[in-house]
């Protein structure tokens, strides 16, 4: 496959604007419809809060010497904000309806210190802006100044059409396909890519999906070489298989592992918040936040699909014309 082709150039991926930052496990993902009124302004400029909300005085501007991006930044701030709640605006500076999701930080549940959750806006149109809220209360929580922890880590948005949908609705493709959290150790990142036939027809598989890894802007990144499996990088983690056909029935799941490292050397370390998958070749392509961060390696260990460990499989057919065996079905 093309992917694979030997890059004979020194790494050259640009350097992305945000790091993937080494952040805490992300709390359960919450769609934003429903915790806030949805406005318009102009593309790529958050609505006027208003001034003062039902979480205090409006935040014209960072106290304390806080870097101002904590506040703001790609198109999401802080409005308001008091020990109870914080209110927060999200705008889509682009030319096509994404998929927005902002992590904050916020007061921990319980004791001092802080927490990631974050939020999704569904389907948010050019220049339209959404409102939500965060709940800074809880039982345990013991942090007196939520100000100081309440914070924007970061924004990632991806085109609606290309959104991953774990669940809801089977997409018209008949095919869910995401990116589970990883797991880290060591400096060894391993991440699965999960493929569910949700349709009504029989999906082939035979070898890996093909990928294209994007920077923050949406850009191709160049200059990382993608390895067929992982054994390269390390072995037992699951990508070392070698490539079968699968034929996916409506129902069935299939799994393919991603492996590296984030060595960091020489050079300027590359980090890739978006990948865009294709189960097949003529599949549609379906955008992943995964945040690689690959340091200075320059490389990406892709396994092949498998099937995953609940998946049975199909069962025994007789051939045409051939009396079933006992205990066989036709």
């Amino acid at each position: 496959m093309r992917q694979f082709e030997k890059h004979p150039s020194p790494l050259t991926a640009r350097r992305p604007a945000v790091a993937a930052a080494t952040l805490a496990a992300v709390a359960a993902a919450a769609l934003l419809t429903g915790c806030g009124s949805r406005v318009t302004g102009a593309a790529g400029t958050p609505a006027p809060s208003g001034g003062a909300g039902p979480c205090g005085v409006a935040l014209p501007s960072p106290t304390r010497g806080q870097d101002p991006s904590v506040l703001a930044r790609d198109g999401a701030r802080i409005t308001a904000l008091n020990t109870a709640c914080a209110e927060y605006e999200v705008t889509n500076p682009g030319t096509e309806p994404s998929d927005v999701t902002v992590r904050f930080s916020r007061p921990a549940s319980w004791g001092t210190g802080a927490e990631t959750v974050s939020r999704t806006v569904e389907a948010l149109a050019p220049g339209a802006t959404a409102k939500g809220r965060l709940d800074l209360t809880a039982p345990g929580r013991a942090e007196p100044d939520p100000a100081r922890t309440v914070k924007i880590l970061r924004v990632r948005s991806v085109p609606t059409a290309e959104a991953p949908r774990p669940d809801g609705p089977c997409p018209a493709s008949g095919l869910r396909l995401y990116a589970d959290e990883g797991d880290a150790a060591m400096g060894l990142r391993v991440l699965g890519l999960h493929l569910r036939n949700c349709g009504t027809a029989t999906v082939n598989l035979d070898g890996y999906p093909t990928l294209q890894l994007l920077d923050p802007e949406h850009r191709p990144v160049d200059g990382v070489r993608l390895l067929p499996g992982g054994a390269a990088i390390a072995t037992g983690t699951g990508a070392d298989d070698p490539p079968q056909k699968i034929a996916l029935r409506p129902g069935e799941g299939a799994r393919a592992t991603l492996v590296w490292r984030n060595t960091t050397g020489d050079g300027a370390p590359v980090d890739v918040p978006y990948v865009r998958v294709r189960a097949t070749p003529d599949a549609p392509p379906v955008t992943v936040t995964p945040e690689l961060d690959l340091g200075t390696t320059g490389r990406l260990g892709i396994g092949a699909w498998a099937r995953e460990a609940d998946t049975p499989r199909p069962p025994a057919t007789t051939p045409p014309g051939q009396a079933p065996l006992p205990g066989q079905s036709g």
